[in-house]
């Protein structure tokens, strides 16, 4: 018999369990559940629109999306347009891969002033997510602040500070686009609570700002250890060493006319957002480690002045009233990806968003193992039960093949030498299904 699962959420991991799932040997349905009219999850709308490189995994993800076993369900909300427990009673199994879309905040005042952003927001804006299309952040500012010492922070700080030539083959939407190219920015500051060892940058991302056209990377104050710390694994270890002669580079470069300057602040911590509407500063405390190796502060204190501020310092699933949750970690509560019987979880929503996009394969294969030693056909609907439920409720999903045709319509309209040019509000898609006469309707 033929198990039915749905996987709610198709970025890189449900993907990724899905991929388990058809080389596990079950005879199984899998139907991809994705709020946008849109897949490929944070691959699309995460990761920077200038690493177009990364963005190839796509081309793996739709092989499995074009599987005969698999069917594609967009424009479909869990929590809105259908719930849980429906679902549940739908199919087989429920894998969650809803992701962390949440940004965590820093806890501190001022937090809430104008142009302040945190990085889920600011990146799904200069990315082309629907959910933040109107986000308008007001870019006309000499300095921008972002907090964080990981990949998210040095993207940021990046794109912000690349020239349009540099950004001409990628796929950042118009708005965007014109916005940072108009900006007068010429200072952007990444702040960090601990040191230059302790940063979680890729030694990839730190080495490609020092090869930016128009921007020169400077250390606040010039401050390196000579090693990286002890009790680090060796993966770790020289991931640290590789970026403290990343670094040291930076030292040795001296100005050559670059418009801009990306000052990286260590053991900087934000204490208070500075301004009165908006923001015009953050104040920050000095840090060290004690004897124990916990961070405290040193009791000194200091400016810098910015007229944007983005926070990259994590994200958090967002709950399920059905669901234990767990709010430190930010994801739900689980036993290696198990949740309940036939109820799984896989990626951010299941171990918060900690990896890179390949971790995800490994939270793949728990779930798929978990289905094949406990799930057995129960005669449920699935997909055939979501579409009547669908229809009965005048809901409009978005099949494969639409998507096919918003991806050909991107695609199209690109400038010269992009990838495509996205449809960055829903409406837009659905016009071009309406047009070509695609897009799965109600009733």
């Amino acid at each position: 018999m033929t198990l039915s699962v749905a996987i709610v959420g198709s970025g890189p991991a449900g993907f990724y369990a899905a991929e388990s799932l058809l080389k596990s040997g079950l005879d199984v349905r899998i139907d991809l559940i994705e709020r946008l009219p849109t897949p490929f999850g944070l691959v699309r709308s995460g990761v920077a629109p200038d690493h177009q490189h990364t963005k190839r995994v796509e081309r793996a993800y739709a092989r499995t999306a074009e599987h005969a076993d698999v069917r594609f369900y967009g424009h479909v909300e869990l929590g809105g347009d259908l719930t849980l427990n429906e679902l549940c009673g739908l199919y087989d199994a429920v894998v969650l891969a809803t992701g962390a879309p949440l940004d965590r905040r820093l806890g501190i005042p001022g937090e809430d002033k104008a142009n302040v952003f945190g990085s889920g927001a600011f990146v799904g804006w200069y990315n082309g997510h629907p959910d933040y299309g109107d986000l308008a952040p007001d870019l006309d500012v000499k300095a921008a602040a972002v907090v964080g010492n990981g990949n998210v922070a040095l993207d940021i700080a990046r794109v912000l500070v690349k020239t349009r030539e540099e950004m001409q083959h990628g796929d950042m939407p118009v708005h965007a686009a014109r916005a940072i190219e108009a900006s007068p920015l010429t200072d952007v500051h990444v702040l960090g609570r601990r040191g230059p060892a302790h940063a979680k940058f890729s030694n990839a991302e730190l080495s490609e700002m020092g090869k930016l056209t128009d921007a020169l990377p400077i250390l606040e104050p010039p401050h390196l250890p000579d090693h990286a710390p002890a009790g680090l694994d060796e993966r770790t270890r020289r991931v640290v060493e590789k970026n403290l002669v990343t670094f040291a580079g930076f030292l040795d470069r001296a100005p050559a006319g670059e418009g801009h300057r990306v000052h990286f602040h260590f053991w900087a911590k934000p204490v208070e957002v500075l301004g009165a509407a908006r923001v015009e500063g953050v104040r920050l405390a000095e840090t060290t480690l004690d004897e124990n190796g916990q961070l405290v502060e040193t009791g000194r204190q200091h400016d810098i002045a910015c007229g944007l501020l983005v926070t990259a310092i994590g994200y958090a699933a967002p709950p399920l009233a059905e669901l234990p949750f767990d709010k430190r970690g930010g994801h739900f509560r689980h036993e290696d990806g198990r949740i309940d019987q036939g109820l799984y979880c896989v990626g951010w929503c299941r171990r918060g968003p900690t990896g890179t996009i390949g971790t995800n394969k490994a939270d793949g294969d728990a779930v798929a193992r978990h289905i094949v030693a406990e799930v057995e056909e129960t005669g449920k609907p699935g997909g055939a039960g979501l579409e009547r439920l669908l229809r009965e409720r005048g809901l409009r999903w978005v099949n494969a093949q639409d998507w096919h045709r918003i991806d050909e319509a991107e695609r199209e309209a690109a400038p010269e030498g992009a990838p495509r040019r996205k449809f960055v509000r829903v409406k837009d898609m659905l016009a071009v299904l309406d047009r070509s006469g695609g897009a799965a309707s109600k009733g």
